[in-house]
């Protein structure tokens, strides 16, 4: 039998993300960008809410492209209020184009939002060995250092647990539980 973190129950959407993505670690910018969105959705929402919009707020957003997003326009924040595909939330929305804004300043700056955020785990991701779900934390240093950093650039939508969850979701830390098929996988 397969052991897996109980956060990913019995739900094939939940099974396939925490199999397949969760974790690992990302070096590709629009998939960055892509996490930030959908991160911020998700404040106050269960993660399996979003999971299920993915695929329409890849279509709303131009599959990620910041670049795109970045040119958004209020008809188009408009439009997207309309769409019943993402979560139809003012400030979420607004803040998602702002980020896109931000995010394009961070690559004119560092190269690559890639060589940005890996600075805050000194460019390797941080390998925990969490054996119960109640030690995982909520947020950490790095969160709040990275949360502090992104706001200071102007993004919203990333206090220091949602930036906790995008490091987690983008592998800069393995919280896969030490007992998690997944942990010994992304420890090599």
């Amino acid at each position: 039998m397969t052991i897996r973190c109980p956060w990913a129950g019995s739900d094939p959407l939940y099974l396939r993300y925490h199999d397949s993505e969760w974790g690992v670690p990302v070096h590709d910018d629009r998939h960055f960008f892509e996490m930030l969105v959908l991160e911020g959705a998700q404040a106050g929402l269960a993660w399996i809410t979003i999971l299920r919009k993915r695929e329409g707020y890849r279509d709303a957003f131009d599959g990620f492209d910041p670049a795109a997003v970045a040119g958004y326009d209020d008809p188009r924040v408009e439009a997207l209020l309309g769409n019943p595909a993402i979560v139809r939330n003012r400030l979420k929305v607004e803040s998602a184009v702002g980020n896109a804004r931000a995010f394009l300043r961070v690559q004119e700056e560092h190269g690559s939002f890639d060589r940005y955020v890996w600075r805050f785990v000194d460019g390797r991701p941080r390998q925990n060995r969490w054996r119960a779900m109640g030690e995982v934390p909520a947020e950490t240093p790095e969160s709040r250092a990275l949360s502090r950093d992104l706001k200071r650039r102007g993004f919203r939508f990333v206090g220091p647990t949602i930036c906790y969850a995008f490091m987690q979701a983008t592998g800069l830390v393995n919280d896969h539980l030490v007992d998690c098929f997944r942990h010994a996988e992304l420890t090599r």
